[in-house]
């Protein structure tokens, strides 16, 4: 199962974005919601789905090799019912595998009693374990061990409702929490879990189905297992962090431009920053319209949600480039995420770190050169470097963008941006 291709690479040239894009469905979304649809036998549908993203291209080829049939259409797709599971997903995947493995297993758990799965893989920033979901798991009453290159569990009878309190808030711990739950033998309650929309998207789609799942805010979740969960159908949410992206694309290159099925309520927190940092924002029913300018110096750090994401810093870092002064970056999930920062100075971008923090020493005159995309985010913020930058940026290793971005080089040029995907 091939899912990248070492060949392709992103051309970009200095643009200014002008006109209006359409979001597509949440990439952390979509990839555990399709993992949820192992919970039951029946249909499922998703509408608003990201059929063209590399990460879902492979969880569905996993879906079909765990015994599912699949029909996929331009934005949504139908996951037909299935009486035969497999328990054991045997993939050529390594590496470049996504993280949900630790997710199926637990499907597969709840459903099966067994599982035998790749571990996970997906972008090398940090530490990202799967020790948190083990221990779910354990608390459970399921047994897990490593073998080879999988990661295999079992359980006897039915997993157990259990009360688990997570050191740190995960959010694939707590997912792994709700899935394994939904269909366990009496109550499970999660403290310490991690809200975050995604989360709540798939909260909502497992009530859809049967699942009785309450939610108290960041202090716990209470999943109520049931026998059985039945067939639904279900909208996945907007993508906040290409929303994001546009944002400031639109605010770096002094641009106006309209996106569509914006999601204000997943991104409030970042538009209050965005705003101090010279954004102007004009909101309809369903849509924002960003208008960009001069750009203002920015101190940041991550959080939990309603904060800003890991995944979002390296977006605002671009915007540190090109404001007049030093902005500062503090990741506090990942800590030292800034690996891309060594791409960036191939350009022209100016950075210290002390300790874990960032600075950013605007403003930077960036110039095109070939740049590698050393992981999903770290491409994105390549790609917005390229839009400001004097000549042409040739990102590489661009497969990795493709990830968690659908059809990224349309989607700019229907910007009028000229962002060009080719092969070597």
């Amino acid at each position: 199962m091939e899912i990248q291709n070492e060949g392709l690479e992103l051309e970009i040239y200095k643009s200014k974005v002008q006109g209006t894009v359409n979001l597509s469905g949440a990439k952390n979304s979509a990839l555990k919601l399709l993992v949820a649809s192992l919970l039951t036998d029946d249909d499922i549908i998703f509408y608003n789905f990201p059929s063209k993203l590399l990460d879902v291209v492979t969880s569905i080829q996993m879906l079909k090799k765990i015994g599912k049939s699949i029909d996929l259409n331009e934005n949504w797709i139908k996951i037909k019912s299935s009486k035969h599971i497999n328990s054991e997903l045997q993939t050529e995947v390594r590496e470049h595998s996504i993280r949900t493995t630790p997710l199926i297993l637990g499907a597969l758990l709840a459903r099966k009693g067994y599982g035998k799965v790749p571990l996970p893989g997906g972008c090398k920033i940090g530490e990202r374990k799967y020790d948190l979901h083990v221990m779910v798991l354990e608390k459970m009453g399921a047994r897990i061990w490593e073998e080879d290159n999988y990661l295999v569990g079992e359980v006897q009878n039915k997993l157990k409702g259990a009360v688990i309190e997570l050191p740190i808030r995960s959010t694939g711990a707590t997912e792994n929490a709700i899935i394994a739950g939904v269909l366990a033998e009496g109550t499970t309650v999660l403290f310490g879990p991690h809200i975050r929309p995604e989360i709540l998207d798939l909260v909502k789609f497992l009530r859809s189905m049967g699942a009785n799942i309450t939610v108290r805010g960041q202090e716990s979740i209470v999943v109520e297992g049931v026998n059985f969960l039945h067939g639904a159908s279900h909208t996945v949410i907007s993508d906040s962090v290409e929303a994001l992206t546009f944002v400031v694309a639109a605010l770096i290159t002094g641009g106006e431009i309209e996106i569509s099925n914006f999601p204000f309520n997943d991104l409030e927190v970042p538009l209050i920053f965005l705003r101090e940092s010279g954004g102007r924002f004009f909101r309809n029913e369903n849509s924002l319209i960003v208008k960009g300018g001069e750009c203002f110096p920015l101190d940041i750090s991550t959080g939990p949600f309603p904060g800003i994401n890991s995944d979002m810093q390296p977006i605002f870092a671009i915007i540190g480039l090109m404001a007049k002064g030093i902005s500062k970056i503090i990741d506090l999930r990942f800590p030292g995420r800034y690996a891309y920062v060594e791409e960036l100075q191939k350009m022209g971008g100016r950075f210290k770190i002390n300790g874990n923090i960032l600075m950013i020493l605007g403003p930077c005159q960036l110039k095109g050169t070939e740049v590698r995309a050393l992981d999903l985010r770290c491409g994105a913020a390549l790609i917005l470097a390229g839009l400001v930058a004097d000549g042409c940026t040739r990102i590489v290793n661009a497969w990795q963008i493709l990830r968690g971005y659908e059809e990224i080089d349309k989607k700019f040029q229907e910007l009028n941006a000229k962002v060009y995907l080719n092969k070597k």
